[in-house]
């Protein structure tokens, strides 16, 4: 039997904060066991392979168990958190199935429903392949336990394959049992309440790396253990006083994927151009004066953005993308326009949504939130989505250019140098000029030099004569 207690505890699940993503590490806690939490709190903060989240609690109550430590990864759809709800409306269903009434034996199945309750963040709650609740704790009289279902189902005994519980084990276990490449669905559970554990991954996964040393040739000693050199020795032969190691995870492993992918799947071109800036320069002293833009984050990376949104428009045909699948190039008709950020985690790629629609104040308030969203690393997993160009600023650190590669899925990245002081050609004469080199890389299948030549033209020769922003607009 049920007890209220018992009823009254809900558990929070880690819900899917971007698009599939099957993971997210667990960052920090902001509530401790016996914490009051209300409706809409924040709880926790997590980190998924596109950024940095915050999760609010749909409840009110007090937290009963945190299930997991700080810097844990954990699989979206498994229990983060329990809280205790005083007065819950209703009770969780009874554990043992054979007392369940026949006619609505699908409903006790689905978990408690938040009426009233509306998403409060980008991809918040759990997909509704998770509903079903996980087998409860314990065994009970006339329920096979979660062992005796997997051997069940091994013997041909356990029913259709799609309703097979899932099997039972910690993050840590299912990534080494993903790693040695072993089914967590074919093994034997020998931890308590049917949970599997190291051992048994490591027994499962034992016969497979004893297949290649029962087929060598006798050898003259059999006694010495073939597999006596273990996976982790290498790990641990580094000296830990001149070595630090960092997993690579969240941002950081999503990014080097990402840019593995571009880089080999999509043949980059790039192209360079070094222009005279003074004037933009001396545009950009004058707008910090303007009324229409006090308040607004006004700098030279703003104007160049404008600039090749103009570009753009004179240009649509750079605006694509690939569809492989399709055998297809895509023309977009709006701009979504990236803007690459260092943070702690990791590059990230924002994006300012439809900025072709933008005038230079909304865009110079648009550039100041990401800017400043990206560096708390508050930055949503839908604000790094569906980017079509992307300017890169490599000169506040000094650097001239760079060969930008791609982000996924765009045509074409703008690297900007570092503003300098250089003597320039200027009206016949040799004078101190503010000058930056530009670099424009661009997706061969998409974009032909001509067009790129004609883009990056037409970005350096804005930056050159800025009123080019009004007669060409």
């Amino acid at each position: 039997m049920t007890t209220m207690t018992d009823a009254s505890v809900r558990e929070f699940k880690m819900p899917d904060v971007g698009e599939g993503l099957t993971e997210a590490e667990i960052l920090k806690w902001y509530v401790q066991p016996g914490d009051t939490v209300t409706d809409g709190q924040v709880v926790c903060e997590v980190e998924t392979a596109k950024a940095a989240v915050e999760l609010p609690i749909p409840y009110d109550g007090v937290v009963r168990e945190l299930c997991f430590p700080e810097g844990t990864t954990v699989d979206v759809g498994t229990s983060i958190i329990k809280v205790a709800v005083a007065g819950a409306a209703a009770p969780e269903a009874p554990e043992v199935p054979a007392e369940r009434p026949a006619a609505e034996p699908a409903a006790a199945e689905e978990e408690p429903k938040q009426e009233g309750r509306q998403p409060v963040l980008v991809g918040y709650g759990v997909a509704t392949t998770s509903t079903k609740r996980r087998p409860r704790k314990g065994p009970q009289a006339g329920v096979p336990g979660p062992a005796q279902a997997i051997q069940a189902e091994l013997n041909g005994h356990g029913g259709a394959v799609a309703e097979r519980p899932r099997p039972l084990a910690k993050p840590p276990v299912r990534k080494l049992a993903k790693d040695l490449g072993v089914d967590l669905a074919a093994i034997v559970p020998s931890g308590p309440d049917g949970v599997i554990t190291r051992e048994d991954v490591h027994a499962a996964a034992a016969p497979r790396t004893a297949e290649p040393a029962a087929q060598a040739p006798p050898a003259p000693a059999p006694a010495t253990p073939a597999a006596a050199p273990a996976a982790p020795a290498p790990v641990a032969s580094y000296d830990t006083a001149r070595e630090t190691r960092v997993p690579v995870k969240g941002v950081r492993k999503a990014t080097a994927q990402a840019m593995i992918g571009s880089a080999f799947t999509a043949p980059h071109v790039t192209e360079f151009v070094t222009v005279d800036v003074t004037r933009t320069m001396r545009l950009v002293d004058e707008l910090k004066q303007d009324k229409d833009m006090q308040g607004l984050r006004v700098n030279p990376l703003l104007l160049i953005a404008k600039s090749l949104l103009v570009a753009i428009k004179r240009n649509p045909e750079i605006n694509a993308s690939w569809d492989e699948a399709a055998q297809e190039i895509v023309l977009k008709h709006y701009v979504n326009l990236g803007i690459a950020a260092a943070t702690p985690r990791g590059l990230i790629v924002p994006n300012i949504k439809d900025a072709h629609d933008k005038t230079l104040p909304q865009l110079a308030e648009a550039l100041g939130e990401l800017v400043t969203t990206a560096r708390e690393g508050k930055t949503s997993p839908a604000a790094m989505q569906g980017g079509t160009v992307t300017i890169t600023n490599v000169g506040v650190f000094g650097v001239d250019t760079g060969t930008p590669i791609l982000n996924p899925g765009e045509s074409a990245i703008l690297a900007v140098g570092a503003i300098k002081l250089q003597p320039w050609v200027h009206k016949g004469k040799v004078k101190p000029r503010q000058v930056t080199t530009l670099a424009l890389s661009f997706d061969h299948r998409l974009v032909d030099g001509e067009l790129g030549s004609k883009v990056l033209a037409d970005v350096a020769a804005i930056l050159e004569q800025p009123k080019r922003l009004i007669t060409w607009a």
